[in-house]
């Protein structure tokens, strides 16, 4: 499949109307939907503001590449747009972005797709292609434009494989021994677009310093270009530009320079420079077959380092709390009708409780994994095991150390194996293979099992036990304080460390006490911000674009689905309006569901899980409340947009004709 075959003509704009990011994504995936490419674009648009969350596709130099892999998308596709003024993106340049290539994957995308999306990447790199692109006027001279670029390249790619043969040939003479030459691994998380422009971009500028280089990429395709054992030797020093773990321990001995893959991009003449001057550190080897490539680690806050490491448990976590939860609660459901004896009761309730089970020794299991990599996993896991279950204690103990003891858990078993790989590093090259199977293994669980046993499981017990009481207990003034509390942070960063930390908390509350009161405020907390941005949007048009009011519209879904995302954009581009009006409504119908008694037995769901709700009319009066509140306090604090901009001008001047 050719790069002009991707390239839809239907789909291609070539005079972008957006002047802003999410009008620009709103453009495009509208177009993408108009043309059958996308068949639902709120899906497609989330999966797209998802990988931007990640960090931005304007890679620079007036252009940027939004992509997403999902089955939202009918066919594997790249839509083509121009903007003549230019749109602030966020681009790693601070430059407005000229050209877009908005491309769709399915989930599905076979190798050729795949191979066709990385020539595309590739072919960006050519500064030629990039000026006369901005000069294209018709969808023909774009797929025209690609087409000789694409041709002048398989050229090349025939000529460079054959010096390719003759250089690995010519690598066994003295004389190439001596040319310089580096290797180099580029990755990027969705391995669709970066992943091969940063490999375009290190051969070219490999090239025009008289540098030998092989580059292995790890895309969605797979290896490509692996690098061989005798590459390994020759190189002087090696590269990794990735932002996802890539195998690391072949590369022990070696000077390794390890940076974001945009910088693979943006940077290839410094990367390539610093190898061959031998700067990169020696890389040591874990001994575990993989590390994290995270760029730059020394140079990361302490704060930002353990909240990666609490994320990757609780993403890993969240799968066994949304089925767990769900399959539990609909078992309650089937209960009030059929008894707590009967066969359609006991089988999901069971089904649900094995899955929760398994909450705080796989959240304890995946933080030490991004702490210590594969080695730290099993301590972990064993150590949250402990922590849930109330025996696993040299003091018998009314109560597990549960949530709490299970977070502790994660953090003690990924550093106690950091610590080990630090301990042992100067043993034996000979004994490296007793390290990831022997000696990390049991002596990480031998020092976690032990300081769960003595320390945490008693402590975090008694503190559990406390926490459990405190919630079994608590009066009404106390439960609305909570509920308003945990509420107001589902809305502050809609999806950050504070909306993450109250959710958290709620699900520790549910698995503790089995009680979802605490679940009912952070889910009527998390729906308040989008619900209010799609009621605003629609009682006052003149205060929005055309694009805000579309994604107003996807918002009232987002909403009732518990998907507080959907504000963000409107958030970012108003801050102040949008997170204190958001903050007020959540808070009100947070600590009102506590007032009114509202129990939600399943951690996930919105509106959409309403039957298993406990006080279904009280859980709506808190969503609307809150809801509403938002809304009214946004509607009257936004100013009005002049016409030619909110885009209800043209409307008036059609309804006079």
């Amino acid at each position: 499949m050719k790069v002009q075959d991707l390239l839809v003509k239907d789909a291609m704009i070539m005079d972008l109307k957006a002047t802003t990011k999410e009008a620009a994504i709103n453009e495009m995936v509208d177009r993408y939907h108009q043309v059958g490419i996308v068949s639902d674009p709120d899906k497609y648009k989330a999966a797209i503001l998802k990988r931007e969350a990640e960090s931005t596709t304007g890679i620079g130099d007036g252009i940027a590449m939004p992509h997403a892999k999902t089955d939202a998308a009918t066919r594997a596709a790249v839509l083509f747009a121009k903007s003549n003024a230019g749109v602030d993106f966020n681009a790693l340049d601070q430059q407005p972005v000229h050209l877009f290539f908005m491309i769709a994957a399915p989930a599905g995308a076979n190798n050729a797709h795949l191979q066709a999306l990385s020539t595309l990447s590739s072919l960006l790199i050519d500064p030629e292609l990039v000026a006369a692109l901005k000069q294209a006027q018709t969808p023909a001279d774009v797929q025209k434009l690609f087409g000789d670029a694409q041709a002048a390249k398989d050229a090349k790619d025939q000529a460079d494989e054959a010096a390719e043969a003759a250089k690995a040939k010519a690598a066994k003479t003295a004389t190439a021994a001596n040319k310089p030459y580096v290797i180099a691994v580029t990755a990027c998380p969705t391995g669709i677009a970066h992943t091969y422009m940063a490999e375009a971009a290190l051969i070219k500028e490999a090239e025009a310093m008289g540098v030998d280089i092989k580059v292995e990429t790890n895309g969605s395709e797979g290896v490509k270009h692996q690098l061989t054992a005798d590459d390994i030797k020759r190189a002087t020093g090696v590269i990794i530009a990735a932002d996802k773990k890539v195998e690391m321990d072949r590369f022990a001995g070696k000077h390794l320079i390890n940076r974001p893959v945009i910088d693979g991009i943006k940077k290839p003449h410094e990367l390539i420079e610093q190898t061959l001057e031998e700067k990169g550190a020696i890389y040591q080897a874990k001994g575990d077959g993989t590390a994290s490539t995270t760029p730059d680690q020394d140079k990361e806050s302490a704060g930002h380092k353990v909240y990666g490491q609490l994320m990757n448990g609780i993403s890993n976590m969240l799968p066994f709390v949304v089925a767990g939860g769900i399959v539990m609660a609909i078992s309650f459901l089937i209960e009030r009708f059929t008894g707590d004896k009967s066969m359609w009761y006991l089988f999901p309730n069971q089904i649900g409780n094995a899955a929760f089970s398994f909450l705080i020794p796989v959240l304890a299991a995946y933080i030490p994994q991004a702490i210590g990599d594969r080695p730290a996993l099993m301590p972990g896991f064993v150590g949250g095991y402990m922590a849930s279950q109330a025996s696993m204690s040299f003091i018998t103990s009314k109560s597990p150390a549960g949530f709490l003891g299970g977070l502790a858990a994660g953090f003690i078993a990924g550093y106690l194996v950091v610590g080990l790989k630090k301990l042992f590093q100067n043993l034996p090259k000979s004994l490296d293979g007793l390290k990831p199977i022997f000696i990390f293994p049991i002596l990480g669980l031998l020092l976690t099992g032990a300081i769960m046993y003595f320390i945490v499981d008693p402590i975090f017990g008694i503190i559990n036990l406390g926490i459990t009481n405190f919630l079994n207990n608590m009066g009404t003034a106390n439960a609305v304080v909570l509920g308003a509390l945990l509420a107001g942070m589902m809305a502050v960063d809609m999806g950050g460390p504070f909306n993450k930390a109250a959710y958290v908390f709620a699900i520790g509350a549910f698995e503790t006490t089995q009680n979802g009161a605490l679940m009912a405020a952070v889910m009527v907390g998390g729906m308040v911000p989008p619900l209010a941005i799609a009621l605003a949007t629609t009682i006052w048009p003149n205060k929005w674009t055309k694009d805000e009011r579309n994604s107003g519209l996807s918002n009232y879904i987002l909403g009732i689905s518990f998907i507080t995302e959907g504000a963000i954009p409107f958030a970012a581009a108003d801050p102040l309006r949008v997170i204190t009006s958001s903050v007020i409504g959540a808070v009100i119908g947070g600590g009102l569901s506590q007032a009114l008694g509202v129990n939600v037995p399943a951690p996930h769901g919105g509106l959409f899980v309403l039957p298993l709700v406990d006080h279904k009319i009280g859980y709506l009066v808190s969503v609307i409340v809150g809801a509403v509140i938002s809304a009214i306090i946004l509607g009257l604090w936004k100013k009005p947009l002049p016409a030619d901009q909110n885009g209800l001008a043209d409307k008036k001047v059609k309804a006079t004709h």
